[in-house]
This record gives structure tokens, C-alpha cells and sequence, in this order.
């Protein structure tokens, strides 16, 4: 593990959701206590999640289904962080060709960016994320757009995605179909790269040094908090555990097997 640290000099929370607040849709033990917990030390907290497949809004909704009440500020999607590069780099109404489902879709269309669906309109850049409605003809056009000169942008590069019944592929999977056909090389946005770590930060106004990322996943989260300046925390709900952690190499500063365990640390 990194060096140690005391839980209790942590002042705000960046929080995967998927394999730490639930499993597909059946919420993880400890969820409503987390929360309250939470909202009892006054820590603020940002929900930062690699999956593209949902808006905020559905989060939100999604989190009051399991008894617990947030608002979409406190969610920070990885097509959001997208949709915040793409803003920095292209004017509104540049036309891009999204490989993905609403989450994605909402981003880009709050950002002022002109959506297409086939071939009729040239794209300047090719948006892809997970996709749980994924079909050939998505992938098809993806793949001549940028043939046809479209940048390729991923929202981020996770191969799979956690799910109660094992690992489902992910939108690295998409990716690399894009890419086996392409030869071209996705931008990543998602985590582990920094730029979802920096937006989420400055949201909450804390030093990085008193915030920890809490997730799953050691290549995404826990590298990408390493990368960013915060510390880690590593829950074994979902993809990683302490095994693949000496396996990977990759060293959180803590290890918890859920958030039951977190909680009853921290009190």
C-alpha cells in the first residue's frame, strides 16, 4: 500500500458508482448509512463514473429507487468530462457521430454540439462510450467516419463493466472494435486520465491532498487518484481486490471490503 493516512483528515469524497454503490441494480450493503454518514460529517462528495450509458438525471433517480437523495450536481459523467474537452477544442455545432446511449447523447447536445445518426452528414469527431444497445450498423458508421477524417474521442477505456452475474464487455471493448478497424487510436477522457478528477476537485473546493477517490477498480479510480493528487481508497464490491492489487502493482491507500467496513473505520 501507498503511505498510510487517517480517514479522518479526509474532507471530501470523489465516488465511483458502479461496484461501490451498487451492482447493476441491486444496491451494495451499506448505501443509505454511507450517505447519511456523509451527510451527518458535512463531507461533500462528487459521484464520478466511467459509465456513459446514463444523464445525471437517471443517477439521481436511480439513487432515490435505493432510498438515498442527491442532487445532478453531484454527479460528474464521464460524457460530461467529454462534452468539457470537446467544448475547449471545437465550436457549438460541430457535428458529431456518438456511439452510445443517452448519457452521451444529453452531454453533447447541453454542449451545444449538432448530433448525427448515419452517413448523410460528414462528422468532425466520433464520440464512443459503452453501449447496452450497441449494433452493427452503430459501429459501421463510426468506423467510415473516421475513415473519412472524424477525430475519435472515448469516454473512456474500461474493457468491462461490473454486473451482479460477472463482468460484462465495456466501452474499451467498443473502442477497440473502432480501433481494430480503423487503426486509429482513441483520445481517452474517463479515468484514470486526470481531467475528471480536476473537474470534480474544483467543484467541491478542497486541496486534493484532503480528498480521496473511492472505488473499485485499480486501473481507472485508484491510478487515476494516484495521478491526480488525492488519496485512494479501494472497496472489493466490484472489480479489484486486495490479490490483484499485488498483482497489478498498483497499491491504494486503503483497502476496505465494502462500504460497511469504510464506515466502521471511519466512525
Amino acid at each position: 500500500m501507498n503511505e498510510p493516512f487517517q480517514l479522518r483528515d479526509i474532507q471530501a469524497l470523489i465516488i465511483d458508482m458502479d461496484g461501490v454503490l451498487w451492482l447493476d441494480n441491486t444496491p451494495l450493503p451499506g448505501l443509505v448509512p454511507f450517505f447519511d454518514f456523509l451527510d451527518r460529517r458535512s463531507i461533500p462528495f462528487i459521484l464520478a463514473t466511467n459509465n456513459a450509458s446514463k444523464t445525471p438525471g437517471q443517477y439521481v433517480d436511480k439513487l432515490a429507487r435505493f432510498g438515498v437523495t442527491i442532487s445532478p450536481e453531484h454527479v460528474l459523467t464521464s460524457p460530461l468530462a467529454t462534452a468539457a474537452y470537446l467544448k475547449h477544442h471545437y465550436p457549438a455545432g460541430t457535428r458529431i457521430f456518438a456511439v452510445g446511449q443517452e448519457g452521451i447523447l444529453e452531454a453533447m447536445q447541453q454542449a451545444g454540439f449538432e448530433l448525427v445518426y448515419d452517413l448523410s452528414q460528414p462528422a468532425e469527431v466520433v464520440v464512443a462510450g459503452v453501449d447496452f444497445t450497441l449494433t452493427y450498423d452503430k459501429l459501421k458508421y463510426a468506423v467510415l467516419h473516421i475513415q473519412r477524417g472524424a477525430r475519435f474521442v472515448g469516454t473512456n477505456g474500461d474493457v468491462t463493466f461490473p454486473a451482479e452475474e460477472g463482468p460484462w464487455p465495456g466501452a474499451g471493448s467498443i473502442l477497440a472494435a473502432i480501433q481494430a478497424a480503423t487503426g486509429v487510436n482513441p483520445v481517452i477522457i474517463g479515468k484514470p486520465e486526470r481531467l475528471m478528477f480536476d473537474i470534480a476537485v474544483e467543484k467541491m473546493g478542497h486541496d486534493p491532498a484532503q480528498t480521496a477517490m473511492l472505488g473499485d477498480r485499480l486501473e481507472t479510480d485508484i491510478l487515476g487518484g494516484q495521478r491526480a493528487g488525492v488519496k485512494t481508497i479501494l472497496v472489493t464490491t466490484g472489480i479489484d481486490n486486495e490479490a490483484s492489487s499485488q498483482l497489478k502493482r498498483i497499491y491504494p491507500n486503503a483497502i476496505f471490503s465494502g462500504l460497511e467496513a469504510l464506515i466502521a473505520a471511519w466512525t
